[in-house]
């Protein structure tokens, strides 16, 4: 039923695609997870009858179960309220409601706790959404009232209670305000009681809820209950350049992430030695110009300047607290280059970017076009034309004789053909066909072939001669 807040009708959000099953954002915020709730209670030993209610947004207030109601995760109540009463969802039963009412509400009384009426039946819920309808109206309507009155504040937030008699609104602002006019307004335009209250800026991010510079949606809106002083020191401490742009979130104040790991940067910088303390060599003074927590490392420079450039000496805290010892001793070493330690690095394998998603210069590159190599014609172009053109011919020429290679002879291929009429000097015998075949003159004479011929040989000749009578 959470996500009837978000919802554009039906009960199912418009962006999360869940059907009502999100366990963060607008549907879930400050969820808790039952880690007791399969543990039995000893014997003779009742439950505890406190029970927390969370509401819209990371509204959450504890309830007394008087009338010993099985109740689980999830169920939705009704529970009272001044005037009327209001309908919420239970979020923590049992022991770990226990846990949650020593850890949040140390002035908690539970004689003076208000009761669970009951479990909300079919029309209180109808009511109760239907109610929530209108909470989205009702603030732009508020916000256009303040408007017209002039009034320096910002409606951030609206929430109806469950039977729809009374609103209370969420507003933020710098300084004192008087909106008795506008309680008056709003009370005539809505025909309902109205309540007004102040939140800070880290309250409103936590109830509208968004997307951090990490990526991830808002500690504020998700798990972080209880809001510390964050203060410019702690990104002092973690060696963080006092950047405003960066330091500060959604709502526009520092991240309460700073906060984080600043127990461990503490414990840490114990061990470093003061960095306002200058080191006196013969060289000269050096000064400290940065801390690496991790590797234990303290940068100096020289406030010499050299004709070199700047160059960083890396030292270790034990070295320069050796230092600091033979300065008070009017003692100064040669150079802080002696006091240099061997950086061992070490190779660690980093398995959580093996494709390289993560990566923003994975595109470098990638899509430069490659220059394409003009090819070149078969033959090249000659710069002489005369040239060229004695090239063509005899290029042509030798095509021709290739394709009739009987024009190569002086005479003409009708006399070279003519292989019926006997030649006075091969003794009137008929001129064989295949012996001008390769062209030449017919004054060649045949050398005499003084072998015997063979068999095969004869009949090859005869077939020859009978080939030619018969043409």
């Amino acid at each position: 039923m959470g996500c009837s807040s978000c919802s554009s009708g039906g009960g199912i959000p418009r962006g999360c695609q869940n059907n009502g099953t999100c366990s963060s954002g607008g549907c879930n915020k400050l969820g808790v997870f039952d880690w007791l709730a399969n543990m039995k209670l000893p014997n003779g030993k009742s439950q505890y009858d406190i029970v927390e209610i969370r509401f819209k947004n990371s509204r959450k207030s504890f309830y007394r179960n008087m009338k010993g109601l099985s109740l689980y995760v999830g169920d939705v109540v009704v529970v009272e309220s001044s005037p009327g009463y209001d309908v919420g969802v239970v979020s923590v039963v049992g022991e770990l409601a226990r846990i949650q009412v020593q850890k949040k509400a140390h002035n908690f009384k539970a004689h003076e706790a208000r009761n669970i009426i009951r479990k909300a039946s079919q029309a209180d819920v109808d009511k109760w959404v239907a109610s929530r309808g209108l909470e989205s109206e009702t603030m732009f309507r508020a916000r256009e009232l303040a408007i017209r009155l002039n009034l320096e504040m910002k409606i951030s937030d609206v929430e109806y209670q469950g039977d729809g008699t009374k609103a209370t609104f969420y507003y933020t602002a710098e300084g004192r305000v008087d909106f008795r006019q506008l309680i008056k307004d709003m009370a005539e335009n809505f025909k309902i009681r109205v309540e007004m209250r102040q939140i800070g800026a880290r309250q409103e991010s936590a109830r509208l809820g968004g997307i951090g510079s990490c990526g991830r949606e808002l500690c504020c809106s998700t798990w972080l209950t209880d809001f510390r002083s964050v203060s410019t020191s702690a990104a002092r401490y973690q060696q963080l350049s006092l950047n405003p742009q960066k330091l500060a979130g959604q709502c526009g104040k520092l991240k309460c992430c700073l906060n984080f790991e600043l127990d461990m940067y503490l414990d840490a910088l114990k061990d470093f030695p003061k960095t306002d303390i200058k080191l006196h060599t013969e060289k000269g003074s050096a000064i400290h110009i940065k801390t690496d927590v991790f590797k234990r490392l303290l940068w100096y420079l020289y406030d010499t300047g050299d004709l070199g450039g700047p160059k960083l000496i890396p030292l270790s805290p034990e070295r320069v607290k050796e230092i600091i010892q033979l300065n008070k001793k009017d003692v100064k070493p040669n150079d802080l280059k002696d006091f240099v330690e061997e950086i061992k690095s070490e190779v660690v394998t980093d398995y959580t970017n093996v494709v390289g998603q993560d990566d923003l210069n994975r595109f470098d590159g990638v899509f430069k076009k490659k220059r394409k190599k003009k090819r070149r014609p078969s033959g090249r172009a000659n710069k002489n034309p005369q040239q060229a053109e004695n090239k063509t011919a005899t290029s042509s020429g030798n095509q021709r004789k290739k394709q009739n290679p009987r024009e190569e002879g002086n005479a003409p291929s009708s006399q070279k053909t003519n292989t019926n009429k006997p030649s006075p000097q091969e003794g009137g015998r008929p001129k064989n066909r295949n012996t001008n075949q390769g062209g030449g003159n017919n004054s060649r004479k045949r050398k005499p072939n003084n072998r015997k011929p063979s068999q095969g040989n004869n009949q090859q000749g005869n077939n020859q001669k009978g080939n030619g009578e018969k043409q």
